[in-house]
């Protein structure tokens, strides 16, 4: 039947969008390169929308649906951290590490991957998250290096706190820490008192930071989640 490739063809999509984000990343063209891993974002809602409308869920549109989201929320945002790191002042340490210094942004393509690979396994996930999702990992890196990239050009320790970023947001995605989902089993206030202040939070920061508003989404997102789970 046609109506069972229909969701494997927007997961291509996705791909697509991310091979290309990947390409304007490695260029230095930030702005281009988030808004094809935001269009790589809209294909990953739809191909699982449509799977589940049309009833054509399968294992090999589940596997496809990890190696596209690892390119466009992996490899991608990891290219622009590369491309960034490789602008900012050098760490002066040895000429040698200097130069090798930017590859330690793929670091967060490979714990992407695994945390992939964990969430298609990991039950525990139905009306959840353990770990941070690949796809705000990669809005925040997307955000931030788009809406402060000259800022960060102008630090001398520029290097230092990127690769620490890096490194801790490498470490959240394969984390056991639980992270909420925007998922409404019903509109009663009192049930999504987190979801709706969130929200609103959200746009609250959109309005004041502009692109890097959505940075800030994603921390307190994780900052939420962790607050919550405590007062649990």
């Amino acid at each position: 039947m046609f109506k069972k490739h229909i969701p494997n063809t927007i997961t291509c999509g996705n791909l697509v969008c991310g091979c290309i984000a990947t390409h304007f990343a490695f260029q230095g063209s930030y702005s281009l390169a988030l808004t094809f891993i935001i269009a790589g974002a809209v294909f990953d809602f739809f191909d699982g929308f449509m799977a589940r409308l049309l009833h054509v869920s399968s294992p090999i549109g589940k596997e496809l649906d990890s190696l596209a989201d690892d390119i466009t929320f992996g490899f991608a945002p990891s290219a622009m951290l590369y491309h960034l790191l490789t602008t900012v002042p050098a760490a002066g340490i040895h000429p040698v590490i200097d130069r090798y210094l930017p590859y330690a942004a793929f670091v967060m393509a490979a714990l992407s991957a695994l945390r992939l690979a964990k969430f298609n396994l990991d039950e525990r996930q139905a009306t959840g998250f353990i770990g941070l999702p690949t796809p705000a990992n990669a809005l925040f890196w997307g955000a931030l290096i788009v809406g402060t990239s000259t800022w960060w050009t102008a630090q001398p320790l520029a290097w230092a706190i990127l690769l620490a970023l890096c490194l801790f947001s490498s470490w959240i995605l394969v984390s056991e820490v639980p992270m909420f989902a925007l998922k409404f089993k019903t509109f009663e206030l009192a049930d999504n008192k987190l979801r709706y202040g969130f929200i609103l939070l959200s746009a609250a920061l959109l309005v004041w930071l502009g692109w890097t508003g959505f940075s800030a989404i994603i921390i307190c997102y994780v900052l939420l989640s962790i607050l919550s789970n405590l007062r649990r």
